[in-house]
């Protein structure tokens, strides 16, 4: 359990989201713009593009920094974008999975700087054996609305690394909110973690803590357990 509490590392679709279309649980930004008022800072670490992740910042009155495309993007900026991932790359594992497999096709999404994003149309588990014997250092995630093709060893934390870096926050004093197998790097990085109840079984199993409510409801509740239980022993610094 963290002793001190600066930050929430906040995951977006199935969590912030009410859905799958994008539709924000208000109640639930309305809890993480109360945080960011009293000191924590709120990072957004999506599968989304980070440009999307880091407007909702704007809008959303939080901390003016985001981590998309699974940890490959860092937004710092409108104009400023730390690449931690190479998009040529996986452009060459999406067209020998194209090739290999029928009905692979590109989501329409926002413009990505380092993954390709698809559609869940395929057999996921046989696209992750198909790259593996080209031999290509690339890795395929299911985020639960999309397949994603990253370079091997991107991954959210990765990303979340370099956005504490920046705010000079340690992992052990940040708290994860997920939903998807993409957050369970997240949930061994951070100090605390807490999966949505409509999560995968191995999501749920890696995650400190799991709460009974799902999406946004479920993200209400989670803010609602750290109060209870850690912020009456911390000092907001």
């Amino acid at each position: 359990m963290p002793s001190l509490i600066k930050a929430f590392a906040i995951d977006i679709d199935g969590t912030l989201t009410e859905n799958g279309g994008g539709i924000i649980h208000l109640p639930a930004l309305q809890n993480l713009r109360t945080l960011e008022k009293l000191g924590y800072r709120i990072i957004y670490v999506t599968g989304r593009s980070s440009i999307e992740a880091y407007i909702l910042a704007v809008f959303g009155g939080t901390t003016k920094i985001a981590v998309g495309e699974n940890g490959g993007a860092v937004t710092i900026s409108p104009t400023e974008h730390i690449l931690l991932g190479n998009k040529e790359n996986c452009i060459i594992g999406y067209n020998i999975l194209k090739r290999n497999i029928q009905n692979v096709k590109m989501k329409n999404v926002f413009d990505r700087m380092t993954e390709i994003v698809l559609e869940r149309t395929f057999d996921i588990d046989k696209g992750k054996k198909i790259l593996k014997e080209n031999n290509l250092d690339l890795d395929l995630h299911d985020s639960k609305y999309s397949f994603h093709i990253n370079n091997r060893g991107i991954n959210k934390a990765y990303g979340l690394a370099k956005a504490l870096d920046i705010l000079k926050i340690k992992p052990s004093e940040t708290v994860t909110i997920g939903d998807s197998e993409t957050d369970i790097p997240l949930f061994e990085f951070c100090g605390f973690s807490i999966a949505l109840n409509h999560s995968d079984k191995n999501v749920k199993s890696k995650a400190t803590y799991v709460v009974s409510g799902k999406e946004g409801k479920g993200l209400v509740e989670a803010l609602d357990y750290i109060a209870l239980n850690f912020f009456g022993k911390n000092a907001i610094k």
